[in-house]
Protein backbone atom coordinates (compact mmCIF):
# COMPACT_ATOMS: atom_id res chain seq x y z
CA UNK A 1 0.00 0.00 0.00
CA UNK A 2 2.87 2.19 0.85
CA UNK A 3 4.46 1.49 -2.03
CA UNK A 4 2.25 2.01 -4.74
CA UNK A 5 0.97 5.39 -2.72
CA UNK A 6 4.80 6.75 -3.21
CA UNK A 7 5.16 5.58 -6.75
CA UNK A 8 2.29 7.71 -7.60
CA UNK A 9 3.16 10.62 -6.00
CA UNK A 10 6.76 10.55 -6.91
CA UNK A 11 6.71 12.59 -10.22
CA UNK A 12 10.41 10.76 -10.94
CA UNK A 13 8.40 7.30 -10.79
CA UNK A 14 5.72 7.99 -13.32
CA UNK A 15 7.99 10.10 -15.70
CA UNK A 16 9.33 7.30 -17.53
CA UNK A 17 6.02 6.51 -18.52
CA UNK A 18 4.49 9.39 -19.81
CA UNK A 19 7.69 10.27 -21.39
CA UNK A 20 7.63 6.73 -23.90
CA UNK A 21 3.75 7.86 -24.35
CA UNK A 22 4.42 11.28 -26.36
CA UNK A 23 6.48 10.00 -28.88
CA UNK A 24 4.01 7.36 -29.79
CA UNK A 25 0.86 10.52 -30.00
CA UNK A 26 3.48 13.13 -31.86
CA UNK A 27 3.97 9.88 -34.57
CA UNK A 28 0.84 9.66 -34.47
CA UNK A 29 -0.25 13.28 -35.48
CA UNK A 30 2.29 13.79 -38.38
CA UNK A 31 1.62 10.32 -39.97
CA UNK A 32 -2.19 11.86 -39.98
CA UNK A 33 -0.29 15.21 -41.42
CA UNK A 34 1.53 12.81 -43.81
CA UNK A 35 -1.57 11.78 -45.16
CA UNK A 36 -3.23 14.47 -45.26
CA UNK A 37 -0.56 16.83 -47.17
CA UNK A 38 -0.88 14.09 -49.83
CA UNK A 39 -4.54 14.16 -50.86
CA UNK A 40 -4.35 18.03 -52.16
CA UNK A 41 -0.96 16.68 -54.20
CA UNK A 42 -3.63 13.76 -55.22
CA UNK A 43 -6.40 16.38 -56.59
CA UNK A 44 -3.98 18.93 -58.00
CA UNK A 45 -2.66 15.91 -60.25
CA UNK A 46 -5.91 14.86 -60.85
CA UNK A 47 -7.55 17.79 -62.04
CA UNK A 48 -4.30 18.71 -64.21
CA UNK A 49 -5.15 15.10 -65.99
CA UNK A 50 -8.88 16.32 -67.06
CA UNK A 51 -7.31 19.74 -68.05
CA UNK A 52 -4.99 17.80 -69.93
CA UNK A 53 -7.52 15.49 -71.20
CA UNK A 54 -9.88 18.36 -72.06
CA UNK A 55 -7.43 20.01 -74.42
CA UNK A 56 -5.85 16.84 -75.96
CA UNK A 57 -9.31 15.49 -76.95
CA UNK A 58 -10.11 17.75 -79.61
CA UNK A 59 -6.15 17.51 -81.09
CA UNK A 60 -6.67 13.26 -80.90
CA UNK A 61 -10.56 14.20 -82.92
CA UNK A 62 -8.99 16.27 -85.58
CA UNK A 63 -6.50 13.92 -86.30
CA UNK A 64 -8.62 10.63 -86.37
CA UNK A 65 -11.00 12.93 -88.69
CA UNK A 66 -8.19 13.93 -90.97
CA UNK A 67 -7.45 10.03 -91.48
CA UNK A 68 -11.18 9.21 -93.45
CA UNK A 69 -12.65 9.65 -96.59
CA UNK A 70 -15.46 12.08 -97.15
CA UNK A 71 -17.96 8.81 -96.75
CA UNK A 72 -16.39 7.67 -93.47
CA UNK A 73 -16.16 11.17 -91.92
CA UNK A 74 -19.82 10.96 -90.97
CA UNK A 75 -20.50 7.33 -91.16
CA UNK A 76 -17.96 6.02 -88.65
CA UNK A 77 -17.84 6.40 -85.53
CA UNK A 78 -16.00 9.69 -84.24
CA UNK A 79 -12.81 8.02 -82.83
CA UNK A 80 -12.08 5.50 -85.20
CA UNK A 81 -8.74 6.40 -87.24
CA UNK A 82 -8.84 5.46 -90.89
CA UNK A 83 -6.11 5.23 -93.81
CA UNK A 84 -6.70 8.49 -95.61
CA UNK A 85 -4.40 10.78 -94.03
CA UNK A 86 -1.84 11.33 -96.56
CA UNK A 87 -4.46 11.59 -99.38
CA UNK A 88 -6.06 14.12 -97.80
CA UNK A 89 -3.50 16.18 -97.34
CA UNK A 90 -2.50 15.73 -101.06
CA UNK A 91 -5.50 17.02 -101.70
CA UNK A 92 -5.32 19.93 -99.36
CA UNK A 93 -2.29 21.02 -101.12
CA UNK A 94 -3.57 20.51 -104.53
CA UNK A 95 -6.40 22.54 -104.21
CA UNK A 96 -6.51 25.25 -106.96
CA UNK A 97 -2.81 24.71 -107.78
CA UNK A 98 -1.72 24.94 -103.89
CA UNK A 99 -3.59 27.76 -102.48
CA UNK A 100 -3.22 26.60 -99.30
CA UNK A 101 0.18 26.67 -99.02
CA UNK A 102 -0.10 30.30 -100.79
CA UNK A 103 -2.15 30.88 -97.05
CA UNK A 104 -0.01 28.83 -94.92
CA UNK A 105 2.86 31.30 -96.13
CA UNK A 106 0.62 34.97 -95.63
CA UNK A 107 -0.04 33.12 -92.35
CA UNK A 108 3.77 32.98 -91.11
CA UNK A 109 4.71 36.28 -92.48
CA UNK A 110 1.50 38.21 -90.43
CA UNK A 111 2.52 35.69 -87.42
CA UNK A 112 6.40 35.99 -87.68
CA UNK A 113 6.70 39.85 -88.57
CA UNK A 114 3.87 41.14 -86.36
CA UNK A 115 5.57 38.98 -83.31
CA UNK A 116 8.85 40.07 -83.90
CA UNK A 117 7.93 43.84 -84.25
CA UNK A 118 5.52 43.49 -81.43
CA UNK A 119 8.10 41.87 -78.72
CA UNK A 120 10.24 44.69 -79.92
CA UNK A 121 8.09 47.76 -79.14
CA UNK A 122 6.49 45.74 -76.24
CA UNK A 123 10.46 45.30 -74.75
CA UNK A 124 11.61 48.98 -75.52
CA UNK A 125 7.82 50.03 -73.70
CA UNK A 126 8.52 47.97 -70.90
CA UNK A 127 12.16 49.16 -70.46
CA UNK A 128 11.58 53.19 -70.60
CA UNK A 129 7.89 52.18 -67.77
CA UNK A 130 10.31 50.25 -65.35
CA UNK A 131 13.65 52.07 -65.26
CA UNK A 132 13.42 55.99 -66.20
CA UNK A 133 11.04 58.49 -64.73
CA UNK A 134 9.31 61.42 -66.86
CA UNK A 135 6.60 63.17 -66.57
CA UNK A 136 3.39 61.83 -67.50
CA UNK A 137 4.60 58.07 -66.37
CA UNK A 138 1.33 57.10 -64.52
CA UNK A 139 -0.55 58.08 -67.01
CA UNK A 140 0.54 56.69 -69.49
CA UNK A 141 0.94 53.07 -68.01
CA UNK A 142 -2.65 53.46 -67.19
CA UNK A 143 -3.34 54.23 -70.87
CA UNK A 144 -1.59 50.87 -71.55
CA UNK A 145 -3.52 48.84 -68.64
CA UNK A 146 -6.78 50.00 -70.57
CA UNK A 147 -5.77 49.22 -73.92
CA UNK A 148 -5.48 45.37 -72.03
CA UNK A 149 -9.19 45.41 -70.89
CA UNK A 150 -10.41 46.54 -74.57
CA UNK A 151 -11.10 43.82 -76.46
CA UNK A 152 -9.57 43.97 -80.23
CA UNK A 153 -12.78 42.99 -82.03
CA UNK A 154 -13.82 46.91 -81.21
CA UNK A 155 -11.50 48.44 -83.02
CA UNK A 156 -11.84 46.45 -86.15
CA UNK A 157 -13.90 48.34 -88.15
CA UNK A 158 -12.55 51.59 -87.36
CA UNK A 159 -9.10 50.17 -87.82
CA UNK A 160 -10.78 49.46 -91.75
CA UNK A 161 -11.57 52.79 -92.12
CA UNK A 162 -8.42 54.11 -91.07
CA UNK A 163 -6.32 52.33 -93.95
CA UNK A 164 -9.10 52.19 -96.28
CA UNK A 165 -8.75 55.97 -96.62
CA UNK A 166 -4.24 55.53 -96.59
CA UNK A 167 -5.28 53.14 -99.22
CA UNK A 168 -3.67 49.80 -97.31
CA UNK A 169 -6.64 48.11 -96.94
CA UNK A 170 -6.63 44.83 -98.57
CA UNK A 171 -2.77 44.74 -98.63
CA UNK A 172 -0.08 42.79 -96.09
CA UNK A 173 0.35 46.13 -93.97
CA UNK A 174 -3.13 45.88 -93.27
CA UNK A 175 -2.38 43.09 -91.01
CA UNK A 176 0.84 43.84 -90.18
CA UNK A 177 0.38 46.89 -88.73
CA UNK A 178 -2.21 46.52 -86.22
CA UNK A 179 -0.30 43.53 -84.91
CA UNK A 180 3.02 45.37 -83.83
CA UNK A 181 1.23 47.20 -80.96
CA UNK A 182 0.35 45.09 -78.27
CA UNK A 183 -0.90 46.45 -74.76
CA UNK A 184 -0.53 43.42 -73.08
CA UNK A 185 2.80 42.76 -73.94
CA UNK A 186 3.46 46.36 -73.16
CA UNK A 187 2.45 45.52 -69.97
CA UNK A 188 4.67 42.58 -69.17
CA UNK A 189 7.81 43.66 -70.23
CA UNK A 190 7.45 46.22 -68.00
CA UNK A 191 6.58 44.31 -65.01
CA UNK A 192 9.63 41.72 -66.50
CA UNK A 193 11.96 44.45 -66.67
CA UNK A 194 11.08 46.05 -63.34
CA UNK A 195 11.71 42.80 -61.79
CA UNK A 196 15.16 41.36 -63.85
CA UNK A 197 17.03 44.49 -64.98
CA UNK A 198 18.65 46.33 -61.54
CA UNK A 199 19.07 49.76 -61.82
CA UNK A 200 22.75 49.46 -60.19
CA UNK A 201 23.95 48.01 -63.74
CA UNK A 202 22.33 50.78 -65.75
CA UNK A 203 24.00 53.54 -63.62
CA UNK A 204 27.12 51.73 -63.83
CA UNK A 205 27.39 51.30 -67.53
CA UNK A 206 26.05 55.19 -67.81
CA UNK A 207 29.07 55.68 -66.01
CA UNK A 208 31.05 53.99 -67.96
CA UNK A 209 30.25 55.71 -70.79
CA UNK A 210 27.78 53.44 -72.69
CA UNK A 211 24.90 54.88 -74.70
CA UNK A 212 21.25 54.15 -73.91
CA UNK A 213 20.72 51.88 -77.14
CA UNK A 214 23.36 50.09 -76.42
CA UNK A 215 22.49 49.40 -72.62
CA UNK A 216 18.93 48.30 -73.85
CA UNK A 217 20.30 46.17 -76.60
CA UNK A 218 23.62 44.46 -74.90
CA UNK A 219 22.57 44.81 -71.23
CA UNK A 220 18.94 44.93 -70.61
CA UNK A 221 17.56 42.75 -73.99
CA UNK A 222 19.62 39.72 -72.39
CA UNK A 223 18.33 39.72 -68.88
CA UNK A 224 14.63 40.15 -69.79
CA UNK A 225 14.78 37.36 -72.53
CA UNK A 226 12.55 34.45 -70.67
CA UNK A 227 9.44 37.39 -70.47
CA UNK A 228 10.44 38.32 -74.19
CA UNK A 229 10.22 34.79 -75.31
CA UNK A 230 6.65 34.67 -73.60
CA UNK A 231 5.34 37.99 -74.98
CA UNK A 232 6.44 36.68 -78.39
CA UNK A 233 5.00 33.05 -78.08
CA UNK A 234 1.64 35.12 -77.25
CA UNK A 235 1.52 37.43 -80.09
CA UNK A 236 2.84 34.80 -82.36
CA UNK A 237 -0.65 32.98 -81.10
CA UNK A 238 -2.33 35.39 -81.05
CA UNK A 239 -1.74 36.36 -84.68
CA UNK A 240 -1.73 32.56 -86.06
CA UNK A 241 -5.26 32.40 -84.77
CA UNK A 242 -6.34 36.14 -85.49
CA UNK A 243 -9.62 35.62 -87.89
CA UNK A 244 -11.42 38.91 -87.06
CA UNK A 245 -9.12 41.65 -88.38
CA UNK A 246 -7.88 39.53 -91.29
CA UNK A 247 -11.35 38.69 -92.42
CA UNK A 248 -12.62 42.34 -91.94
CA UNK A 249 -8.94 43.88 -94.29
CA UNK A 250 -8.52 41.62 -96.53
CA UNK A 251 -10.66 40.76 -99.58
CA UNK A 252 -8.32 39.08 -101.90
CA UNK A 253 -8.30 35.31 -101.29
CA UNK A 254 -4.76 34.75 -101.90
CA UNK A 255 -3.93 37.73 -99.14
CA UNK A 256 -5.71 35.28 -96.82
CA UNK A 257 -4.25 33.43 -93.63
CA UNK A 258 -5.02 30.06 -92.96
CA UNK A 259 -8.02 31.03 -90.58
CA UNK A 260 -10.23 32.82 -93.43
CA UNK A 261 -8.58 30.48 -96.19
CA UNK A 262 -10.44 27.39 -94.11
CA UNK A 263 -13.73 29.45 -93.40
CA UNK A 264 -14.06 29.87 -96.80
CA UNK A 265 -13.48 26.31 -97.84
CA UNK A 266 -16.15 25.68 -94.36
CA UNK A 267 -18.56 27.61 -96.13
CA UNK A 268 -18.69 25.89 -99.75
CA UNK A 269 -19.00 22.50 -97.52
CA UNK A 270 -23.00 22.89 -97.63
CA UNK A 271 -22.74 22.53 -101.05
CA UNK A 272 -19.63 20.10 -101.73
CA UNK A 273 -19.43 17.93 -98.71
CA UNK A 274 -15.90 16.55 -99.70
CA UNK A 275 -14.77 19.97 -98.62
CA UNK A 276 -15.38 19.24 -94.48
CA UNK A 277 -12.32 16.90 -95.09
CA UNK A 278 -10.21 19.45 -96.55
CA UNK A 279 -10.94 21.67 -93.95
CA UNK A 280 -10.18 19.45 -90.93
CA UNK A 281 -7.11 18.47 -92.26
CA UNK A 282 -6.14 22.19 -93.14
CA UNK A 283 -6.77 22.43 -88.90
CA UNK A 284 -5.11 19.51 -88.60
CA UNK A 285 -1.46 20.57 -90.44
CA UNK A 286 -2.11 24.51 -89.30
CA UNK A 287 -1.64 23.74 -85.63
CA UNK A 288 1.66 21.54 -86.06
CA UNK A 289 3.53 24.94 -86.27
CA UNK A 290 2.18 26.08 -82.88
CA UNK A 291 3.29 22.83 -81.28
CA UNK A 292 6.49 23.10 -82.27
CA UNK A 293 7.25 26.39 -81.55
CA UNK A 294 6.58 25.45 -77.92
CA UNK A 295 8.73 22.83 -77.91
CA UNK A 296 11.38 24.74 -79.28
CA UNK A 297 10.98 27.87 -76.67
CA UNK A 298 10.11 25.47 -74.08
CA UNK A 299 14.06 25.54 -72.87
CA UNK A 300 13.62 29.88 -71.90
CA UNK A 301 11.03 28.90 -69.43
CA UNK A 302 12.56 26.45 -67.89
CA UNK A 303 16.49 28.35 -67.96
CA UNK A 304 14.15 30.86 -66.29
CA UNK A 305 12.68 28.75 -63.51
CA UNK A 306 16.33 27.63 -62.91
CA UNK A 307 17.53 30.68 -62.38
CA UNK A 308 14.56 32.28 -60.50
CA UNK A 309 14.77 28.93 -58.05
CA UNK A 310 18.61 29.89 -57.61
CA UNK A 311 17.99 33.16 -56.72
CA UNK A 312 15.32 32.45 -54.09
Amino acid sequence: MTTSTTRAADPAASGPSITRGRPAASSSRSGSGGVGAERPSLVATGVLVLGALYSLIPIVWVLFAASKSADELFSTFTFAPSTFLLENVQDLFAYRDGLFLRWAGNTVLYAVGGALLSTLVSAAAGYGLALFDFRGKKLFFNLILAGVLLPAVILAVPQYLLFAQAGLANTYWAVLLPSILNPYGIYLARIYAGASVPREMIEAARTDGAGELRIFSRFAVPMMMPGLVTVFLFQFVGIWNNYMLPYIMLGDDSLFPITVGLSTLMNQGASQPAMYTTVITGALVSIIPLIALFLLLQKYWQSDLTGGAVKG
